[in-house]
């Protein structure tokens, strides 16, 4: 291959503390004609001195060169970010900045670059460094379909690498020598750019599928085929599978591989207020309605559908507060985040964000809702206890009821034109009349302009009609007997009037005898008053005295989290 020849792929090197170490062990053990381009990005003080290009010089037969503005990437070569600049890749050239004042995050900055620009033929690896730089630079690889690495437990300092694998975001967690070997490995794959060409024959896809909605629980059928064909090529790749029906085996027999695919499907980039410009005319136009109603002192309910990480549902709060402030009025709020990755929501959970979200907050909001931790920012208490996050699919599960807004941003672009359909009357049933629907800049309400009004059309602001209020057939389809029987058998059981009294009460109680997770009613002092579902997994009689109070029957490891919500 020629020095002018298009590298197959460009992999980014990050690291800060410990990392000259952690570079020169990878760039000994990696063979020097791999056809790929090496950037390597140093997490460095704005007024340290670098000699790394020559050090690393020492150790490799490629040429290790830094950057001068503007070269265009040639494979079988190392590049080294210069002290005090910012770099990003554009049109195969690397191009400097000067570092602005404040925070820098040179890795993350490089690594979202680079996933725009390359996708699929773009790498991440993190090595030794403390903090979080390059967190979101390896959720923005993996989301474009790139392949990311982490260092293991060799690495000198933990933070960034560990950060980095706490996004779930990591392919190969391994030491520096073994990422190397791993990288030359990916290069001799012939696929190694993950065409996104539909995979055949249709039946061993679907064979795929049928695993993954066993062994994950979700039916991945209604996603968009291109997204599911560029992600199964992927993990093919990386588990250097060729054909079909071998990958499926691998699936049969290898659990954790199952879920590598279905995180893999599920990855999606998020940020706090994400469209700025949205979120204000959401404060303007709905949040400042609700707080002007007459009953001032109802609660203010939202459900985010496909939350990811939570920096929707947070916004959601702190939007609200502040709205709140600005109108010297206070109310309740209730703020619920939901999505089908349980990993996602266990992060949402956390409330933990590396520093990079203070790109996307004002020092304002930092300061007021969060908390600066090491290598990033925790959700203060006062929004925490606003959101509640749970595991959640909207396209199976019965939907929440009587919310004044419903968040789905982002979601809707996923699925095919049925399951869309099937989703829109869905969270218009979930609205209360006048209820407000938000979705994200490329969605839209399609063929349900009979549920909906227009509110804001530049920032997808919908309204619930009036007068619309109906049970969708998503929904009738799971009701038994007494909504779903013949009009004449109806009408031989009740009166017209109680039949149109009734209906919508009936739908919700069997929805919720059917699908509602099962629970407990307690008094203040925690004793049970009733039990709904089966709660073995929970709740255990212990020997000794008899008891009904709800602290003394639940299982092991569960005392705490009980007592927290019963305060």
């Amino acid at each position: 291959m020629s020095a002018t020849d298009e590298p197959i792929g460009i992999v980014a090197i990050g690291a800060s503390a410990g990392g000259l170490q952690a570079y020169s062990e990878l760039l000994e053990a990696l063979p020097a004609t791999t056809g790929m381009t090496f950037v390597i990005v140093q997490h460095l003080a704005a007024n340290h001195e670098s000699f790394l290009a020559a050090l690393l010089g020492r150790v490799t037969s490629m040429p290790v060169i830094e950057v001068q503005d503007g070269p265009r990437v040639e494979p079988n070569t190392i590049y080294v970010i210069p002290p005090n600049r910012s770099m990003l890749m554009t049109d195969g050239h690397l191009k400097l900045s000067e570092r602005g004042p404040g925070l820098h995050l040179s890795i993350d900055i490089f690594f979202k670059a680079l996933a725009a620009s390359h996708g699929p033929r773009a790498i991440g690896v993190i090595l030794s460094g403390t903090g979080s730089d390059g967190m979101k630079g390896i959720e923005a690889i993996k989301a474009a379909g790139g392949t990311t690495f982490a260092q293991d437990t060799s690495a000198q300092q933990s933070g960034m690498p560990h950060s980095a694998i706490t996004t779930g975001c990591v392919d190969f967690v391994m030491p520096p020598r073994d990422i190397a070997l791993k990288i030359a490995q990916l290069a001799s794959v012939p696929d190694f750019a993950f065409s996104s060409d539909p995979v055949e024959p249709a039946e061993s896809v679907d064979a795929i599928l049928g695993i993954l909605r066993k062994g994950a629980q979700i039916d991945f059928s209604e996603y968009k085929q291109n997204t599911l064909h560029r992600r199964i090529r992927r993990r093919m790749a990386l588990r250097q599978v060729e054909h079909l029906n071998d990958y499926a085996t691998v699936l049969r027999e290898t659990p954790e591989e199952v879920e590598a695919l279905t995180q893999d499907i599920l990855i999606n980039v998020t940020s706090f207020f994400r469209d700025p410009e949205s979120f204000a005319a959401l404060q303007s136009v709905v949040f400042s309605r609700l707080l002007a109603r007459e009953t001032r002192d109802e609660a203010i309910r939202v459900w985010v559908v496909g939350c990811s990480t939570g920096e929707e549902a947070y916004s959601m709060a702190i939007a609200l507060l502040e709205t709140m402030d600005r109108a010297h009025h206070k109310c309740p709020i209730s703020v619920f985040g939901t999505d089908v990755n349980h990993q996602a929501i266990e992060r949402a959970r956390r409330g933990w964000f590396p520093q990079s979200i203070a790109e996307d907050l004002s020092p304002e909001r930092l300061r007021r809702f969060f908390t600066q931790t090491e290598g990033g920012y925790s959700v203060n208490k006062l929004v925490r206890e606003l959101c509640v996050f749970a595991p959640h699919n909207a396209l199976t599960d019965p939907p929440f009821s009587r919310m004044d807004l419903v968040s789905c941003r982002n979601l809707l672009i996923y699925f095919q034109g049925a399951p869309q359909r099937k989703l829109l009357p869905l969270l218009h049933y979930a609205l209360k009349p006048g209820g407000a629907l938000f979705l994200g800049t490329s969605e839209s309400i399609s063929h349900y302009r009979d549920l909906f009004d227009q509110e804001d059309a530049q920032h997808k602001i919908y309204v619930k009609r009036a007068g619309t209020a109906r049970i969708p057939e998503a929904l009738i389809r799971k009701i038994p007997d007494l909504v779903t029987m013949s009009p004449a058998k109806r009408r031989a059981t009740r009166t017209t009037r109680d039949r149109q009294v009734d209906r919508q009460r009936i739908a919700e109680r069997e929805v919720l005898k059917i699908f509602a997770p099962p629970g407990v009613l307690v008094d203040a002092e925690g004793e049970i008053l009733q039990f709904r579902g089966d709660l073995s997994p929970y709740l255990s009689q212990f020997e000794g005295r008899a008891s009904l109070n709800l602290l003394k029957v639940a299982r092991e490891g569960l005392f705490s989290a009980i007592r927290e919500g019963l305060k």
